[in-house]
């Protein structure tokens, strides 16, 4: 086999867009002052005010912590190379963002459905709330929410991906992707492949069926319950369904495109999606819980205009 140490990578998926390239520039970095200014925002008012101490809020600023460090593994990359004539990133900075990435992605996936079954005890046990959502557990929760993702992939990406003998170093995409890297391996990858696909499905099925659980038993609080509970339930819910739709397709859609060939996408349209679920949701979440939230809104008012 023809290999060699491979030193750097080439995003490949890049193109010529002229001096149009810097109106990318510009509006990627409105979109990533954006997210930053609007999850340290919200951060700092969870964090100050005694009002906001409560499950709730605690697990939003979580959330908002894992916006904070996802986008900081893709904005400052995609600032820099969107001005690059030649796309190239060195082999211990495409790991590392493989990494930070896919890890985001878990503790985004684990957080929401940490949050679905807050919203499940508030509304379906509203009186053993208290003695069930203790500050052990929302410790717990919030730590195995982080914990798992990261010690999984770093598994993963160091401890699978990153030993791996390459016979290439292009990866067709404007960042850097564990399947893309593994696919450049000049031996049989079977065991990644099996490792990954089984750890992907088996936990986000598990996630995926306790969001179902939980809002199967929310919808039927709503429906046999007062107005003034359905009214709770969708203030409480909307946003966290709005956040965890927009995320679930954005991430279908990378699985998709990394698992078959979308080649009949255009090539800008598949940039698009690709980066959607990296670039929408930090923007999506902070604007969704800060605009909808009661509470959260009323404070932030009571802070901008004293009233």
């Amino acid at each position: 086999m023809n290999s060699t140490p491979v030193t750097h990578f080439v995003l490949g998926a890049y193109i010529d867009i002229g001096s149009l390239k810097y109106l990318c520039f510009l509006v990627l970095l409105l979109m990533y002052s954006a997210i930053l200014l609007c999850n340290i925002v919200l951060i700092v008012l969870i964090c100050l005010n005694r009002n906001l101490h409560e499950p709730m809020f605690i697990f939003l600023c979580s959330l908002f912590f894992n916006e904070l460090y996802g986008s900081a593994a893709i904005f400052p990359v995609l600032l820099i190379q969107v001005l690059q004539d030649v796309h190239v990133v060195s082999t211990l900075v495409c790991l590392l963002q493989i990494f930070v990435l896919y890890s985001y992605g878990g503790i985004e996936f684990a957080m929401l459905a940490v949050m679905s079954y807050d919203r499940y005890l508030a509304i379906c046990h509203p009186l053993q709330y208290g003695s069930r959502m203790t500050p052990n557990k929302i410790a717990f929760l919030t730590a195995l929410s982080w914990c798992y993702p990261l010690m999984m992939n770093l598994f993963i990406t160091y401890g699978l991906t990153a030993p791996l003998t390459l016979c290439g170093n292009i990866i067709h995409k404007v960042y850097c992707d564990n399947y893309w890297v593994v696919r450049l391996s000049c031996f049989d990858t079977r065991l990644n492949n099996v490792f990954g696909l089984t750890h992907m499905f088996s936990v986000i099925l598990g996630l995926v069926l306790l969001i179902i659980y939980t809002y199967i038993r929310i919808l039927r609080v709503c429906f046999n319950g007062s107005r003034q509970t359905r009214q709770k339930a969708l203030s409480t819910c909307t946003p966290h369904l709005l956040s965890l739709i927009n995320f679930s397709f954005g991430a279908f859609f990378e699985i998709v495109q990394s698992r078959f060939n979308m080649g009949s996408l255009s090539n800008p349209l598949r940039i698009f999606l690709s980066l959607y679920w990296l670039s929408v949701q930090p923007l999506a979440n902070p604007l969704l819980y800060g605009l909808r939230m009661t509470k959260v809104r009323l404070i932030l008012r009571m802070l901008l205009f004293g009233k």
